[in-house]
């Protein structure tokens, strides 16, 4: 069986990598430490397709080191020891330099996986490159992260894509035997969401068996309309049907936040990250209009993370339910972002006098905290007071929703506030 395109074309060195010049650029971080004999421990960060296991096998080739690697979905804490021992006892394996481990989907490793690793990496036995499409803050134990180096891989984009499609026709031993034109590329980037594996195992299949064919968009649509699309956690369905799920519970609909759900779970998608998609939701769609379903998104987060599957669905499924059938607010969420957008453009203005600490003699001297009124010093815990910069006093960030939770709120701003934030 021939391999993929993707696997044909797949870069062997720097130069050819297609992207990330911050990265593998002339003054890219890694070129720098390559070219320095420099190796940390790494772990590459970003979306699917966009390269992170081809860097790692180009590192490993260009600094001469052995390369080993393993998956975290098939791999298990005995895979992670037996190649550590090999590195460690050398048994002539390995050259004076120490072999790297690469570990696709590191996420995906358990807290004892993780550990496993951790004298390893420690002790130079192995120079680790770990690879995954979540936020490593959150998946990689603290004691590990901070044994690495975090890089972050971005999304190819369109110039990027289109150069991928004429090197593949160019070079590719098949495909160069062809006349393929480029028309219309619109419908293969669409597609494929910037995956490039992705796009390229389109890619192939439009051309399929044809000598001589012009791609357009309405043939790229034609010939995916006829392939059965399936569920794939490592592909940009992974964010699509997310995305489909979180705007189900924003529209208020059940029956679609279950379905997507059911979509995610049939799929194999990972608990917590469900989960977490249900604990943003919780704040940025429903926030203060019901500020349990915070609670209760936080808790089937804790819950999955013990039980996993099978049981998981049906914590999903009463939290997903839960959040579609809460009242909506996105108040707080528009709230940060108003206020992040007025720090832009303002800089660091100066802290009010009466609102800034005073634990010296000289701070006390210079007026710090001085005439600074203590709410609870007063009738109702509350005295009119500014708490905002000179320069944008009475500047209202925070806008109620019109649930009637947060009209409760809009009713003790006007009481408390009068005029001066205009509710």
């Amino acid at each position: 069986m021939n391999e993929p395109l993707a696997e044909r074309i797949r870069p062997k060195t720097l130069e050819d990598y297609i992207s990330q010049r911050h990265l593998i650029g002339e003054k890219g971080i890694l070129t720098q430490l390559i070219k320095q004999g420099i190796l940390p421990s790494i772990i590459f960060w970003g979306p699917p397709g966009i390269g992170k296991t081809t860097l790692a096998n180009i590192i490993a080739t260009t600094s001469e080191r052995p390369f080993f690697t393993l998956s975290a979905i098939s791999s298990g804490v005995k895979d992670v020891r037996e190649i550590i021992e090999k590195a460690k006892k050398g048994s002539g394996l390995f050259t004076t330099k120490n072999p790297i481990l690469f570990i696709d989907e590191i996420h995906r490793f358990s807290k004892s996986q993780q550990d496993s690793l951790l004298g390893a990496v420690e002790k130079g036995w192995v120079t680790l490159i770990g690879a995954t499409t979540e936020n490593p803050s959150f998946e990689v134990i603290p004691a590990l992260l901070s044994r690495c180096q975090v890089y972050i891989l971005n999304s190819f984009d369109k110039s990027d894509l289109i150069l991928l499609l004429k090197r593949a026709i160019k070079k590719d031993t098949i495909l160069s035997r062809k006349e393929i034109k480029l028309k219309e590329t619109d419908a293969l980037l669409q597609v494929s969401g910037g995956d490039a594996r992705k796009l390229l195992n389109i890619f192939e299949l439009v051309v399929g068996n044809e000598d001589k064919i012009t791609i357009t968009n309405k043939l790229v649509l034609e010939k995916i309309q006829k392939t059965t699309v399936r569920y794939d956690k490592t592909g940009d369905q992974h964010y699509d049907i997310a995305s489909a799920f979180i705007k189900s519970i924003r529209g208020s609909d059940p029956n679609g936040a279950v379905y997507w759900l059911a979509r995610m779970i049939e799929g194999g998608e990972d608990v917590k990250f469900i989960a977490r998609r249900l604990l943003i939701a919780a704040s940025e769609d429903i926030g203060n209009a019901n500020p349990t379903a915070l609670i209760l998104a936080n808790n089937t987060f804790q819950a999955v993370s013990v039980i996993g599957y099978p049981e998981s669905r049906i914590i999903l499924s009463q939290c997903a339910v839960y959040l579609a059938n809460s009242p909506k607010s996105n108040a707080s969420y528009m709230a940060i972002n108003k206020a992040q957008e007025i720090v832009k453009k303002t800089g660091d203005l100066p802290i009010p006098l009466h609102l800034r600490n005073a634990p010296t003699k000289l701070m006390k001297a210079l007026a710090y905290g001085k005439d600074y009124k203590y709410a609870h010093d007063y009738q109702g815990n509350f005295v009119l007071e500014e708490f905002l910069p000179e320069s944008i006093t009475n500047t209202k960030i925070y806008d109620p929703g019109g649930n009637p939770r947060e009209e409760q709120f809009r009713e003790k701003l006007k009481n408390t506030w009068g005029d001066k934030y205009g509710y």
